[in-house]
C-alpha cells in the first residue's frame, strides 16, 4: 500500500493539527453546531453524496419511507458524519475515567463486563453507525486494554498521530494487514479485539443479508471467533440529540455454544452479527453511513440488479 509522505503530506498533517487546536478552543457542543452548518455546505457542493445516501436508503427501505423521509434522513446522515469528524478529534480528551458519565449512557453492558472482568477474550464488533470509537473509549475508562484493527491512514504523519493519541487513552490500533495472527494471540491472552464489521469484502467475501440485499462480508471475523472460541459481541454508540451524548450498548452477545450447533457455523456467525448491526442501525437510520458503498460487490447471479 502506497503511503503519503513528504512536504505535501506533512503540510496536510500540520493543517489538521491547526484545525484541531482551533476546535479545542470552543466547547464541544459549539463545535458540533458549526459542524452541522458545514454539512449543509457539503450537501450543496457535493450533491452526489446526498443522492447516493438516498439511493441506498430507498433500496434498503423500499416503499416503507416516502421520498421526503428519505431525503430528510440523508440530510441528517451528512450532518451526523460531519459531527462525527469533529468528535474524532475531541473525544479522546473528553472521555476520561472521571468524565465519561457526562457524555456516555451505558445500556445492557453487564454480561460483556462480567466476561471481560473474568479475563476472557472477546471479539468486539460495530458497524458504521453512531460513533463506534466511543465503545473502545468507554471500555478503556473501565480499565480494559482494547486492541482495534484498522486500515492505516495513507498519510503517515496523520496515522502516527492517530495511533499515538489512541494509545495514550488506552486503545491499541492494529494494522489491518496481517492482523489475524496478532489478534488471535491477544484473544488467547484474554484481551478484547475490536473490528468494524460492515465493510464490502469483494467478490470473494461471504454474501449475507443486510437490509434485504446480499452484502459481501469478510470471513476472517467468523473464522477467528471459531478458532479462538471466543464470543462475538456486537455493540453500538448512538447519538442522543444534537449534542455530544451517546447511548453505548450491546446489541447482541453471540456465544460459541450457539454457532457450534449450526450446520454452517461460519455463515451463521456472519449473518447473525450482520443482522445485529442492521438492528442497531434501524434504531436511528440517520446515524448509519449510507454514503458507504456497502453493496458494491454482488454475487454473479445478481450483479446486474440495482
Amino acid at each position: 500500500m502506497k503511503k503519503d509522505r513528504g512536504p505535501v503530506a506533512y503540510a496536510a498533517y500540520l493543517a489538521f493539527r491547526f484545525v484541531s487546536a482551533l476546535l479545542h478552543l470552543a466547547p464541544i457542543d459549539r463545535n458540533l453546531s458549526v459542524a452541522r452548518s458545514l454539512a449543509r455546505g457539503w450537501q450543496r457542493l457535493m450533491p452526489r453524496h446526498h443522492e447516493r445516501a438516498v439511493a441506498h436508503l430507498r433500496s434498503a427501505y423500499g416503499t416503507d419511507l416516502s421520498d421526503a423521509q428519505l431525503h430528510d434522513i440523508a440530510r441528517r446522515c451528512l450532518e451526523h458524519w460531519t459531527m462525527f469528524a469533529v468528535e474524532l478529534i475531541r473525544a479522546p480528551a473528553l472521555i476520561r475515567r472521571d468524565t465519561w458519565h457526562r457524555y456516555l449512557v451505558p445500556v445492557n453492558l453487564e454480561e460483556t463486563l462480567r466476561h471481560l472482568l473474568a479475563g476472557r477474550g472477546a471479539i468486539l464488533l460495530a458497524g458504521h453507525f453512531g460513533n463506534w470509537e466511543l465503545l473502545g473509549h468507554l471500555l478503556a475508562c473501565f480499565g480494559f486494554r482494547v486492541s482495534a484493527v484498522m486500515r492505516p491512514l495513507d498519510n503517515v504523519y496523520l496515522n502516527r498521530h492517530l495511533v499515538r493519541t489512541r494509545a495514550t487513552h488506552g486503545l491499541e490500533l492494529l494494522d489491518k494487514e496481517g492482523a489475524t495472527a496478532e489478534a488471535e494471540a491477544l484473544l488467547q491472552r484474554g484481551r478484547p479485539v475490536a473490528f468494524i464489521a460492515d465493510q464490502d469484502a469483494g467478490r470473494k467475501g461471504l454474501f449475507v443479508d443486510f437490509f434485504g440485499r446480499p452484502a459481501s462480508t469478510y470471513k476472517s471475523i467468523g473464522l477467528l471467533a471459531m478458532h479462538a472460541r471466543v464470543p462475538v459481541i456486537v455493540g453500538y454508540a448512538r447519538r442522543l440529540g444534537d449534542c455530544f451524548r451517546y447511548e453505548v450498548a450491546v446489541e447482541r452477545f453471540i456465544r460459541p455454544e450457539e454457532w457450534e450447533e449450526q450446520p454452517d457455523p461460519l455463515r451463521w456467525i456472519t449473518q447473525t452479527y450482520t443482522s445485529a448491526i442492521e438492528s442497531a442501525a434501524r434504531r436511528d437510520p440517520a446515524q448509519y453511513l449510507w454514503i458507504h458503498r456497502r453493496w458494491k460487490s454482488q454475487p454473479k447471479r445478481t450483479a446486474d440488479k440495482p
